[in-house]
Protein backbone atom coordinates (compact mmCIF):
# COMPACT_ATOMS: atom_id res chain seq x y z
CA UNK A 1 0.00 0.00 0.00
CA UNK A 2 1.31 3.77 -1.75
CA UNK A 3 -0.01 5.46 1.95
CA UNK A 4 -1.72 4.79 4.73
CA UNK A 5 -3.51 8.39 4.77
CA UNK A 6 -4.34 8.09 8.78
CA UNK A 7 -6.06 4.91 8.51
CA UNK A 8 -4.42 1.58 9.58
CA UNK A 9 -5.89 -0.65 6.88
CA UNK A 10 -5.78 -4.29 7.84
CA UNK A 11 -5.68 -6.73 5.40
CA UNK A 12 -7.99 -10.48 6.36
CA UNK A 13 -7.36 -13.85 5.26
CA UNK A 14 -10.57 -16.72 5.25
CA UNK A 15 -9.29 -18.01 8.21
CA UNK A 16 -6.03 -19.05 10.73
CA UNK A 17 -5.39 -15.29 11.81
CA UNK A 18 -5.36 -14.66 15.61
CA UNK A 19 -5.42 -11.47 17.12
CA UNK A 20 -4.17 -9.93 21.03
CA UNK A 21 -5.66 -6.64 22.22
CA UNK A 22 -2.20 -5.90 23.29
CA UNK A 23 -0.27 -6.53 20.10
CA UNK A 24 0.95 -3.43 17.88
CA UNK A 25 -1.23 -1.10 15.65
CA UNK A 26 -0.30 -2.86 13.01
CA UNK A 27 -1.49 -6.19 13.70
CA UNK A 28 -4.15 -8.08 11.96
CA UNK A 29 -7.56 -8.26 13.81
CA UNK A 30 -10.44 -11.02 13.19
CA UNK A 31 -11.39 -13.12 10.21
CA UNK A 32 -14.22 -14.11 8.22
CA UNK A 33 -15.38 -17.77 9.04
CA UNK A 34 -14.11 -20.37 6.69
CA UNK A 35 -18.08 -21.27 6.28
CA UNK A 36 -18.97 -17.69 4.78
CA UNK A 37 -19.53 -16.71 1.18
CA UNK A 38 -17.66 -13.54 1.39
CA UNK A 39 -14.58 -13.33 -1.13
CA UNK A 40 -11.47 -12.80 0.42
CA UNK A 41 -10.92 -9.33 2.53
CA UNK A 42 -8.40 -6.94 0.70
CA UNK A 43 -6.66 -3.95 1.61
CA UNK A 44 -6.75 -0.18 0.65
CA UNK A 45 -6.21 3.42 1.08
CA UNK A 46 -8.73 5.14 3.00
CA UNK A 47 -9.07 8.99 4.07
CA UNK A 48 -8.02 10.55 7.18
CA UNK A 49 -10.68 11.19 9.87
CA UNK A 50 -11.16 14.33 11.80
CA UNK A 51 -12.21 14.04 15.03
CA UNK A 52 -13.92 16.45 17.60
CA UNK A 53 -15.31 16.25 21.02
CA UNK A 54 -18.48 17.86 21.11
CA UNK A 55 -18.86 17.69 25.09
CA UNK A 56 -17.58 15.65 27.95
CA UNK A 57 -18.58 15.47 31.20
CA UNK A 58 -20.85 11.76 30.46
CA UNK A 59 -20.88 8.64 32.24
CA UNK A 60 -20.78 5.39 30.38
CA UNK A 61 -22.72 7.51 27.56
CA UNK A 62 -24.92 4.69 26.56
CA UNK A 63 -26.65 5.82 23.37
CA UNK A 64 -27.07 8.77 20.66
CA UNK A 65 -30.67 10.17 19.92
CA UNK A 66 -30.85 13.13 17.59
CA UNK A 67 -33.78 15.27 17.58
CA UNK A 68 -35.29 17.69 14.77
CA UNK A 69 -34.16 20.91 16.51
CA UNK A 70 -30.39 19.49 16.01
CA UNK A 71 -30.15 18.99 19.67
CA UNK A 72 -28.57 15.41 21.02
CA UNK A 73 -30.26 13.19 23.85
CA UNK A 74 -27.77 10.72 25.50
CA UNK A 75 -28.69 7.87 28.05
CA UNK A 76 -26.07 7.02 30.93
CA UNK A 77 -26.10 3.60 31.98
CA UNK A 78 -26.12 5.00 35.82
CA UNK A 79 -29.59 5.91 35.14
CA UNK A 80 -29.50 9.61 33.65
CA UNK A 81 -30.57 11.17 30.39
CA UNK A 82 -28.08 14.31 29.32
CA UNK A 83 -29.42 17.07 26.39
CA UNK A 84 -26.66 18.18 24.70
CA UNK A 85 -27.29 21.95 22.47
CA UNK A 86 -25.81 20.67 19.47
CA UNK A 87 -23.81 18.52 17.74
CA UNK A 88 -20.65 20.64 17.38
CA UNK A 89 -18.02 20.99 19.83
CA UNK A 90 -18.68 23.53 22.30
CA UNK A 91 -21.89 22.21 22.76
CA UNK A 92 -24.01 22.35 26.30
CA UNK A 93 -25.48 19.98 28.45
CA UNK A 94 -28.73 19.73 30.14
CA UNK A 95 -29.21 16.89 32.99
CA UNK A 96 -32.82 15.98 32.09
CA UNK A 97 -35.18 15.08 34.91
CA UNK A 98 -36.89 11.97 34.82
CA UNK A 99 -38.00 9.22 37.35
CA UNK A 100 -35.37 6.62 36.98
CA UNK A 101 -35.39 4.87 40.29
CA UNK A 102 -36.82 2.15 39.33
CA UNK A 103 -33.57 0.86 36.96
CA UNK A 104 -31.35 -1.62 38.33
CA UNK A 105 -27.91 -0.37 38.01
CA UNK A 106 -25.38 -3.35 38.06
CA UNK A 107 -22.64 -4.66 35.74
CA UNK A 108 -23.97 -4.25 32.19
CA UNK A 109 -27.37 -3.21 33.30
CA UNK A 110 -28.81 -0.35 33.61
CA UNK A 111 -30.03 2.99 31.38
CA UNK A 112 -28.74 1.91 28.29
CA UNK A 113 -30.20 1.60 24.03
CA UNK A 114 -32.61 3.89 23.09
CA UNK A 115 -34.75 5.10 19.67
CA UNK A 116 -36.08 8.64 18.81
CA UNK A 117 -39.42 8.06 17.33
CA UNK A 118 -39.61 9.08 13.70
CA UNK A 119 -43.29 11.14 14.64
CA UNK A 120 -40.53 13.32 17.32
CA UNK A 121 -41.50 16.42 16.41
CA UNK A 122 -45.12 15.63 16.63
CA UNK A 123 -44.89 13.42 19.90
CA UNK A 124 -41.59 14.59 21.27
CA UNK A 125 -41.64 10.27 21.83
CA UNK A 126 -38.37 8.34 22.50
CA UNK A 127 -38.05 4.70 23.96
CA UNK A 128 -35.27 3.31 25.96
CA UNK A 129 -34.07 0.05 27.33
CA UNK A 130 -33.14 -0.93 30.88
CA UNK A 131 -32.89 -3.05 33.41
CA UNK A 132 -35.64 -2.66 36.13
CA UNK A 133 -36.25 -2.89 39.74
CA UNK A 134 -39.07 -3.94 42.19
CA UNK A 135 -38.97 -3.91 45.68
CA UNK A 136 -35.02 -3.27 45.25
CA UNK A 137 -34.62 -6.68 43.74
CA UNK A 138 -33.98 -6.69 40.05
CA UNK A 139 -36.78 -8.41 37.29
CA UNK A 140 -36.50 -8.36 34.18
CA UNK A 141 -35.56 -5.62 31.14
CA UNK A 142 -37.93 -3.23 29.54
CA UNK A 143 -38.71 -0.80 26.89
CA UNK A 144 -39.67 2.21 28.23
CA UNK A 145 -41.63 5.07 25.94
CA UNK A 146 -41.09 8.37 27.41
CA UNK A 147 -42.09 11.87 26.07
CA UNK A 148 -39.54 14.95 26.52
CA UNK A 149 -40.86 18.15 27.23
CA UNK A 150 -41.04 20.89 25.06
CA UNK A 151 -38.06 22.83 27.16
CA UNK A 152 -36.26 19.55 27.02
CA UNK A 153 -35.88 19.80 31.17
CA UNK A 154 -37.81 16.83 32.07
CA UNK A 155 -38.57 13.64 30.27
CA UNK A 156 -42.22 11.76 31.34
CA UNK A 157 -43.00 8.17 31.00
CA UNK A 158 -45.87 7.34 28.80
CA UNK A 159 -46.05 3.13 29.16
CA UNK A 160 -44.01 0.45 29.08
CA UNK A 161 -43.80 -0.60 25.81
CA UNK A 162 -42.28 -4.30 25.90
CA UNK A 163 -41.71 -5.84 29.35
CA UNK A 164 -40.20 -9.48 30.05
CA UNK A 165 -36.79 -9.34 28.47
CA UNK A 166 -34.56 -11.86 31.06
CA UNK A 167 -32.58 -10.16 33.80
CA UNK A 168 -30.13 -11.57 36.13
CA UNK A 169 -26.90 -9.81 37.63
CA UNK A 170 -27.03 -7.74 34.70
CA UNK A 171 -24.46 -9.97 32.76
CA UNK A 172 -25.44 -9.73 29.19
CA UNK A 173 -28.12 -7.04 29.03
CA UNK A 174 -27.80 -6.47 25.42
CA UNK A 175 -30.63 -4.50 24.52
CA UNK A 176 -29.94 -1.88 21.82
CA UNK A 177 -33.27 -0.89 19.80
CA UNK A 178 -32.92 0.69 16.14
CA UNK A 179 -35.83 1.67 13.69
CA UNK A 180 -35.29 -1.21 11.20
CA UNK A 181 -35.98 -0.61 7.00
CA UNK A 182 -39.77 -1.59 7.89
CA UNK A 183 -40.86 1.12 10.38
CA UNK A 184 -41.10 -2.05 12.81
CA UNK A 185 -38.62 -1.79 16.28
CA UNK A 186 -35.76 -4.06 15.79
CA UNK A 187 -34.45 -4.98 19.40
CA UNK A 188 -31.14 -6.92 19.79
CA UNK A 189 -30.81 -8.55 23.45
CA UNK A 190 -28.54 -10.44 26.04
CA UNK A 191 -28.78 -13.79 27.40
CA UNK A 192 -27.87 -12.81 30.69
CA UNK A 193 -25.32 -15.85 30.56
CA UNK A 194 -28.37 -18.09 31.62
CA UNK A 195 -27.79 -21.69 29.73
CA UNK A 196 -30.64 -22.42 28.12
CA UNK A 197 -32.06 -19.31 27.14
CA UNK A 198 -30.92 -18.38 23.83
CA UNK A 199 -32.21 -21.36 22.18
CA UNK A 200 -35.58 -21.03 24.47
CA UNK A 201 -37.46 -18.79 21.71
CA UNK A 202 -40.21 -18.23 24.55
CA UNK A 203 -37.64 -16.37 25.92
CA UNK A 204 -36.83 -13.37 25.24
CA UNK A 205 -33.21 -13.43 25.98
CA UNK A 206 -30.53 -13.88 23.31
CA UNK A 207 -32.37 -13.21 20.56
CA UNK A 208 -33.40 -10.29 17.97
CA UNK A 209 -36.82 -8.95 18.45
CA UNK A 210 -39.16 -6.90 16.25
CA UNK A 211 -42.38 -5.05 17.08
CA UNK A 212 -44.47 -2.35 16.84
CA UNK A 213 -42.98 0.95 17.71
CA UNK A 214 -46.00 2.17 19.05
CA UNK A 215 -48.57 -0.37 20.40
CA UNK A 216 -45.93 -2.56 21.58
CA UNK A 217 -47.10 -5.90 19.62
CA UNK A 218 -45.35 -8.74 17.60
CA UNK A 219 -44.66 -7.37 13.64
CA UNK A 220 -47.72 -9.47 12.51
CA UNK A 221 -45.04 -10.93 9.55
CA UNK A 222 -42.61 -11.97 12.24
CA UNK A 223 -41.97 -16.07 11.36
CA UNK A 224 -43.17 -17.37 14.67
CA UNK A 225 -46.50 -14.69 14.86
CA UNK A 226 -48.74 -17.74 14.92
CA UNK A 227 -47.49 -19.20 17.88
CA UNK A 228 -49.23 -20.05 21.21
CA UNK A 229 -46.61 -18.55 23.19
CA UNK A 230 -46.61 -14.56 23.04
CA UNK A 231 -43.17 -14.07 23.86
CA UNK A 232 -42.36 -16.18 20.73
CA UNK A 233 -44.34 -14.19 18.48
CA UNK A 234 -42.01 -11.29 19.35
CA UNK A 235 -38.43 -13.35 18.07
CA UNK A 236 -37.24 -12.91 14.47
CA UNK A 237 -34.15 -14.79 15.08
CA UNK A 238 -32.34 -16.22 17.99
CA UNK A 239 -29.27 -18.27 19.44
CA UNK A 240 -27.73 -14.89 20.15
CA UNK A 241 -25.35 -14.25 23.32
CA UNK A 242 -25.21 -10.88 23.52
CA UNK A 243 -25.73 -8.39 20.91
CA UNK A 244 -24.81 -4.60 21.70
CA UNK A 245 -25.35 -3.53 18.24
CA UNK A 246 -28.31 -3.40 15.33
CA UNK A 247 -27.90 -1.72 12.25
CA UNK A 248 -29.40 -1.34 8.98
CA UNK A 249 -27.66 -0.89 5.70
CA UNK A 250 -29.00 1.81 3.86
CA UNK A 251 -31.09 1.72 0.61
CA UNK A 252 -31.71 -2.33 1.55
CA UNK A 253 -33.81 -4.42 4.07
CA UNK A 254 -30.17 -6.02 5.49
CA UNK A 255 -29.99 -5.85 9.02
CA UNK A 256 -26.55 -6.72 11.08
CA UNK A 257 -25.72 -7.43 14.24
CA UNK A 258 -22.86 -6.76 16.47
CA UNK A 259 -22.52 -9.78 19.29
CA UNK A 260 -19.94 -10.31 21.91
CA UNK A 261 -17.96 -13.70 21.94
CA UNK A 262 -16.88 -15.33 25.38
CA UNK A 263 -13.32 -15.11 25.40
CA UNK A 264 -12.94 -15.34 21.34
CA UNK A 265 -14.71 -15.09 17.56
CA UNK A 266 -16.91 -11.95 18.31
CA UNK A 267 -19.80 -11.61 15.83
CA UNK A 268 -20.90 -9.46 12.87
CA UNK A 269 -24.44 -11.05 11.65
CA UNK A 270 -26.72 -10.68 9.04
CA UNK A 271 -30.16 -11.70 10.53
CA UNK A 272 -32.55 -13.54 8.60
CA UNK A 273 -36.12 -14.40 10.23
CA UNK A 274 -36.34 -17.44 11.77
CA UNK A 275 -32.99 -18.47 11.99
CA UNK A 276 -31.12 -19.78 14.87
CA UNK A 277 -27.31 -18.29 15.00
CA UNK A 278 -26.18 -21.20 16.82
CA UNK A 279 -25.01 -20.38 20.49
CA UNK A 280 -26.03 -23.00 23.21
CA UNK A 281 -24.62 -23.07 26.16
CA UNK A 282 -26.51 -25.37 27.74
CA UNK A 283 -25.79 -27.81 25.09
CA UNK A 284 -29.03 -28.83 24.38
CA UNK A 285 -30.00 -28.73 27.71
CA UNK A 286 -27.52 -31.80 28.97
CA UNK A 287 -25.18 -29.47 31.16
CA UNK A 288 -25.97 -27.11 33.60
CA UNK A 289 -24.86 -23.46 34.57
CA UNK A 290 -23.17 -21.44 31.30
CA UNK A 291 -20.71 -23.46 29.44
CA UNK A 292 -18.51 -20.66 27.38
CA UNK A 293 -16.34 -23.54 25.80
CA UNK A 294 -19.00 -24.16 23.21
CA UNK A 295 -18.44 -22.26 19.97
CA UNK A 296 -19.76 -19.10 18.99
CA UNK A 297 -22.11 -20.58 16.14
CA UNK A 298 -22.33 -24.28 17.11
CA UNK A 299 -22.56 -26.16 13.56
CA UNK A 300 -22.21 -29.46 14.94
CA UNK A 301 -25.21 -29.39 17.45
CA UNK A 302 -26.62 -26.57 14.39
CA UNK A 303 -25.60 -27.32 11.00
CA UNK A 304 -28.33 -24.77 9.49
CA UNK A 305 -27.33 -22.40 11.91
CA UNK A 306 -26.06 -18.90 9.98
CA UNK A 307 -22.36 -18.70 10.08
CA UNK A 308 -21.47 -15.00 11.50
CA UNK A 309 -20.13 -12.65 8.47
CA UNK A 310 -17.34 -11.38 10.63
CA UNK A 311 -15.76 -13.08 13.76
CA UNK A 312 -12.69 -11.43 15.40
CA UNK A 313 -10.88 -14.64 15.68
CA UNK A 314 -8.73 -15.87 19.22
CA UNK A 315 -9.69 -13.17 21.23
CA UNK A 316 -12.29 -10.56 21.40
CA UNK A 317 -12.82 -7.24 20.86
CA UNK A 318 -15.90 -6.69 22.87
CA UNK A 319 -17.75 -5.16 20.10
CA UNK A 320 -20.53 -3.06 20.72
CA UNK A 321 -22.63 -0.57 18.66
CA UNK A 322 -23.00 -0.65 15.03
CA UNK A 323 -23.52 1.83 12.34
CA UNK A 324 -23.26 2.60 8.64
CA UNK A 325 -21.58 5.95 7.27
CA UNK A 326 -23.94 7.19 4.76
CA UNK A 327 -23.09 9.83 2.17
CA UNK A 328 -20.59 10.71 -0.31
CA UNK A 329 -18.49 12.65 1.65
CA UNK A 330 -17.38 9.50 3.09
CA UNK A 331 -15.79 8.37 -0.28
CA UNK A 332 -15.06 4.72 -0.90
CA UNK A 333 -15.77 4.44 2.81
CA UNK A 334 -19.83 5.53 2.06
CA UNK A 335 -21.96 2.57 3.26
CA UNK A 336 -18.97 1.26 5.12
CA UNK A 337 -20.22 -0.70 8.54
CA UNK A 338 -19.03 0.84 11.63
CA UNK A 339 -18.25 -1.33 14.91
CA UNK A 340 -17.06 0.27 18.25
CA UNK A 341 -15.12 -1.74 20.75
CA UNK A 342 -14.61 -1.41 24.52
CA UNK A 343 -11.88 -4.14 25.58
CA UNK A 344 -10.33 -3.53 22.08
CA UNK A 345 -10.56 0.45 22.38
CA UNK A 346 -10.64 0.50 18.88
CA UNK A 347 -13.29 1.12 15.91
CA UNK A 348 -13.35 -1.38 13.26
CA UNK A 349 -14.74 -0.25 9.80
CA UNK A 350 -15.98 -3.62 7.51
CA UNK A 351 -16.47 -2.59 3.90
CA UNK A 352 -19.22 -5.19 2.49
CA UNK A 353 -20.06 -6.63 -0.55
CA UNK A 354 -23.65 -6.19 -2.16
CA UNK A 355 -24.71 -9.24 -0.87
CA UNK A 356 -23.29 -8.46 2.77
CA UNK A 357 -20.00 -10.40 2.93
CA UNK A 358 -17.33 -8.51 4.22
CA UNK A 359 -14.80 -7.72 1.80
CA UNK A 360 -12.33 -5.70 4.11
CA UNK A 361 -11.35 -4.00 7.91
CA UNK A 362 -9.97 -0.74 8.54
CA UNK A 363 -8.66 0.25 12.03
CA UNK A 364 -8.66 4.13 12.15
CA UNK A 365 -5.48 4.77 13.35
CA UNK A 366 -7.42 8.03 15.05
CA UNK A 367 -9.13 5.72 17.40
CA UNK A 368 -6.70 2.94 18.10
CA UNK A 369 -6.42 2.62 22.03
CA UNK A 370 -6.39 6.53 22.06
CA UNK A 371 -10.05 7.70 23.54
CA UNK A 372 -10.35 4.26 25.85
CA UNK A 373 -13.33 2.14 26.07
CA UNK A 374 -15.97 3.39 23.18
CA UNK A 375 -19.90 2.20 23.14
CA UNK A 376 -22.08 4.16 21.44
CA UNK A 377 -22.16 4.68 17.40
CA UNK A 378 -25.18 6.51 15.34
CA UNK A 379 -24.70 8.21 12.01
CA UNK A 380 -26.21 11.82 12.70
CA UNK A 381 -28.38 13.71 10.05
CA UNK A 382 -25.67 15.36 8.75
CA UNK A 383 -23.89 12.29 7.69
CA UNK A 384 -21.13 12.70 10.54
CA UNK A 385 -20.52 9.53 12.87
CA UNK A 386 -21.03 10.00 16.50
CA UNK A 387 -19.29 8.02 18.88
CA UNK A 388 -19.58 7.88 22.99
CA UNK A 389 -16.71 6.53 25.06
CA UNK A 390 -17.22 4.55 27.98
CA UNK A 391 -14.69 4.60 30.51
CA UNK A 392 -16.77 5.81 33.21
CA UNK A 393 -15.33 9.17 34.26
CA UNK A 394 -15.56 12.55 31.86
CA UNK A 395 -16.88 10.07 28.93
CA UNK A 396 -17.57 12.87 25.48
CA UNK A 397 -19.11 12.06 22.49
CA UNK A 398 -17.40 12.32 19.48
CA UNK A 399 -18.08 14.10 15.63
CA UNK A 400 -16.26 12.32 13.30
CA UNK A 401 -15.42 13.31 9.46
CA UNK A 402 -13.68 12.83 6.55
CA UNK A 403 -10.61 15.02 7.09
Amino acid sequence: MAKRAGFLVVALVLAGLTACTDAPADREVGQVPTRSSATPPSSGDTPKLRVEQVAGGLEHGWDIGFLPDGKVLITQRPARFALLSGTKPGATTTQVKADLSDVFVSGEGGLMGMVVHPDFERTRRFTTCQTHTENGEPTDIRLVTWRLAEDGKIATREKELLTGLPLSSGRHSGCRPTIGPDGELWVGTGDTAQGTIPQDRTSLGGKVLRLDLDSGEPAPDNPFIDSANAHERYVYSYGHRNIQGVAVRPGSDQVFTAEHGPDRNDEVNLIQAGRNYGWDPSQGGTVGGYDEGVPMTDLQRFPDAVPAKWQSGDTTEAVCAATFLSGDQWGGLNGALVVTALKGAKVLVLTLTERGDVASVAIPTEFDNRFGRLRAARTGPDGALYITTTNGSDDKLLRVTPA
